[in-house]
């Protein structure tokens, strides 16, 4: 059986961008499209409307390079368990209004029971001072949480 994995716009934007001569960029940008490269076909795969447009907004040179990774890729919907959820988890990390878009990358995942949600954003969804507080919010709403990960965490199993 396939690991069911949800892509946060962070990792669609490592895979797009340009080599970065930041060495940690760098080595996360390895780890990624080795990720992608190698592991994905063994996933079942899932983005969000969320997703979408994220990927859309910016430089529109690199906006069409970061749909090249999004062709056949299913999107989850959002629905009102999804907003119900994405609130609390909002609330519950106080995350700031301009990032309240973090909250419904882990609510999408989890109301549709992904096992993994893969991103390279470890302020908000990839914290491990966060992981207790987003596992005790999905299931005091009846949801299992997803594992919250990198590509590279990914890459050795």
């Amino acid at each position: 059986m396939k690991r069911s994995v949800y892509l946060e716009t962070t990792v669609i934007g490592y895979i797009a961008m340009r080599a970065s001569r930041d060495l940690r960029v760098a080595a996360n940008q390895l780890s990624t499209r080795e990720w992608w490269d190698v592991h994905r076909p063994n996933c079942d795969v899932f983005v969000s409307q969320f997703v979408i447009d994220e990927c859309y907004q910016g430089d529109p040179k690199a906006a069409d390079e970061r749909r090249i990774y999004l062709r056949n890729i299913p999107v989850l919907d959002a629905n009102t368990e999804v907003e119900k959820l994405a609130e609390v988890i909002s609330d519950v990390l106080q995350i700031p209004g301009k990032a309240r878009i973090d909250s419904f990358h882990i609510a999408v995942a989890a109301v549709h029971g992904i096992q993994f949600l893969l991103t390279w954003n470890c302020k908000h969804i990839a914290n491990p001072e966060h992981r207790p507080k987003i596992e005790r919010a999905c299931r005091d709403l009846g949801m299992e949480p997803p594992l919250i990960c990198t590509p590279f965490d990914l890459l050795e199993n």
